[in-house]
């Protein structure tokens, strides 16, 4: 899941009414039950998912080929990416050029589009955005919860949850069937409800007809989020391994890691243009 097709793998959190998540209530007394943290943490990820469009960011990609950074710009309602180092080491000068051309570019064409195309555009990144949504979305529908403690992670007091596979869970699409196999964790801020941490892995191969795979355990992913303002938190980390049997032949692994820092409000002259006529 790459964060900048939605990604928001992926800050892509759905509203969830409380109707949909199985989660058992803490004993009488306690101080707080799954079912009322799920419940506010899926309140808390709505905000984020709303707002998420309205940040820039930088972006470290890597994978077993390499690592590459990436500023990326929400451009006049969807985002471009402008390379700026590889392996960490910074662009020469002569590529510095290159990205900045491409990326000034990209301006002069947004700003040039017709409303069809411009249209046409962000629907194409609302698409992927409302894609991850429900998929993040059907983490909390998929699942059992069940609180196993409080804890301390990243500066912040978190409740620890255990998420199980939940029995007649019924997946609406190809991509979300991968959950019937998964078990989970979560660490949940017990001030904001916010998801500081979330650890999923495979625990039972899935079958995957439309893809002709099967995914196998030992897919793993982990996403951690962190505040971007007061009451908006995004992405931190990201990283997905995964092993699959392909046409139940051929084994496939693969690696990515995503690190995201630097997050600001999209400057206006990238955003007002984008409900103005082009040309103006």
């Amino acid at each position: 899941m790459h964060r900048t097709a939605h990604i928001g793998l992926i800050s892509a959190i759905s509203l969830l009414t409380v109707a949909y998540v199985r989660a058992e209530r803490a004993p009488s007394g306690s101080s707080a039950d799954a079912h009322t943290i799920i419940q506010r943490s899926v309140e808390a990820n709505q905000r984020d998912w709303q707002a998420d469009p309205e940040y820039s960011y930088t972006e470290t990609v890597r994978t077993d080929k390499g690592a590459r950074t990436y500023e990326i710009t929400m451009l006049f309602g969807s985002p471009y990416q402008k390379l700026t180092r590889v392996n960490g080491k910074a662009l020469s000068s002569a590529d510095r050029k290159k990205e900045e051309d491409k990326f000034q570019n990209a301006v002069k064409k947004r700003r040039s589009e017709s409303p069809s195309e411009r249209a046409s555009r962000i629907s194409d990144y609302e698409k992927d955005r409302k894609r991850d949504h429900l998929m993040m979305e059907q983490l909390t529908r998929a699942f059992d919860f069940k609180v196993t403690g409080q804890t301390h992670l990243a500066g912040r007091t978190v409740y620890v949850l255990n998420a199980t596979p939940r029995n007649g869970y019924q997946p609406p699409n190809k991509e979300a069937k991968v959950l019937t196999g998964m078990r989970g964790t979560l660490w949940i801020d017990r001030q904001t409800s916010q998801w500081v941490r979330v650890r999923a892995e495979v625990i039972s191969p899935v079958s995957i007809e439309g893809f002709l795979a099967t995914v196998e355990p030992g897919t793993r992913f982990e996403l951690e989020k962190m505040p971007v303002s007061k009451d908006i938190w995004l992405p931190k980390h990201f990283s997905v391994s995964s092993h699959a049997r392909v046409l139940g032949l051929f084994q496939h692994h693969g690696f990515e890691d995503h690190t995201y820092s630097g997050y600001h409000k999209t400057p206006a002259e990238y955003v007002q243009a984008a409900s103005a006529s082009p040309g103006k």
